[in-house]
């Protein structure tokens, strides 16, 4: 039985066009040509290499999809630099022969990316597809290996950038995150990398106020003040930087890491290519719950106060509860 993708209560991004999302998924076992190939006999498109390391599927009909080895100083070659200051010159041949190598070292560690460009919702399932075509080629996930922290992101257009509906979205998450965790088994050794550190409980309950309400010079300020970095489960950094690049910019985070764009990132959920049950709907209907629990501002209200008044181990049956809920829609 397939596993539908849940409607999200809100279709449209704020200049009135369907929202969109892009996927990236984190995957080993499989190289770059295979995942290309993939990628085109489901979308079109012609396929280009830049060497082993990134490659491309070029005019699809959505844009352009990268298929990358996820590792900066292999794709931009930053290496050459050093051994050239050891004194260490490569000819044509030599260099390519190195690439490959490093390539296929650093693939038993690094996760080879699929970057998809921003598709209309209901194209996920076709994306769907090409995922199962991996998995039968032989793509390994998060499980396989306990060096493996490969991770599904799910970069969601906005429905809105006013600070009201960024907010009861903040809300919802801090109130679902144990749950999406729960629900979606995420791997200890995602838990445990630096790249999906939970947010900061003094942050979590700041959000959870009642009253908390602010605009949005002072949303941004906030998360700011308490997450000065890209490494969270959801990753708002990017949208808030399109909204007021300079603001973001001038505190200490990663900037050179950071592409303003008007999408909410969500970097949660692990990556089990591995398994034929596994679908890309499992971790699109976990956020599919943190819209719904945003669109019903009573209830969110009413939960996040309770929220906060909870002690630990009814909070844990809490937790189970929405957990059940949400596994319910895989």
């Amino acid at each position: 039985m397939t596993t539908p993708f849940r409607d999200l209560p809100w279709q449209h991004t704020p200049d009135g066009n369907p929202r969109r999302i892009g996927v990236e998924i984190e995957m080993a076992g499989v190289a770059l040509d295979v995942m290309a190939e993939a990628v085109r006999a489901e979308f079109g498109g012609r396929v280009s290499s830049e060497g082993p390391f990134v490659s491309h599927v070029h005019d699809t009909e959505f844009g352009d999809f990268q298929l990358e080895l996820d590792a900066r100083v292999l794709k931009d070659r930053r290496y050459r630099r050093h051994l050239k200051r050891l004194g260490i010159e490569l000819d044509a041949e030599d260099s390519a022969a190195l690439d490959r190598w490093l390539a296929d070292a650093a693939g038993r560690l690094v996760p080879h990316e699929i970057v998809a460009p921003p598709v209309p919702l209901e194209v996920l399932p076709r994306i769907d597809r090409v995922r199962a075509a991996l998995q039968a080629k032989g793509a390994r996930g998060t499980e396989a290996s306990l060096l493996y922290a490969f991770g599904l992101q799910l970069n969601i257009e906005a429905h809105s950038l006013e600070a009201d509906w960024l907010t009861s979205i903040l809300k919802a998450f801090m109130l679902l995150y144990e749950a999406l965790v729960k629900a979606g088994n995420i791997d200890l050794s995602r838990q445990l990398s630096p790249f999906i550190k939970p947010f900061p409980g003094s942050y979590a309950r700041l959000v959870l106020q009642p009253g908390y309400h602010p605009d949005i010079t002072n949303l941004i300020d906030d998360y700011l003040e308490h997450n000065p970095t890209r490494n969270r489960p959801l990753d708002m950094l990017p949208l808030f930087a399109g909204i007021d690049r300079e603001r973001v910019m001038a505190a200490p985070v990663e900037r050179e890491l950071i592409k303003p764009r008007p999408a909410l990132h969500y970097r949660l959920p692990n990556c089990e290519i591995d398994d034929p049950d596994w679908t890309l709907a499992r971790p699109f209907n976990g956020w599919a719950e943190v819209e719904h629990l945003a669109a019903a501002p009573d209830r969110l209200e009413a939960e996040g106060s309770e929220y906060l008044q909870r002690p630990a181990q009814t909070l844990g049956r809490l937790t189970d509860q929405v957990a059940k809920r949400i596994r319910d829609w895989f």
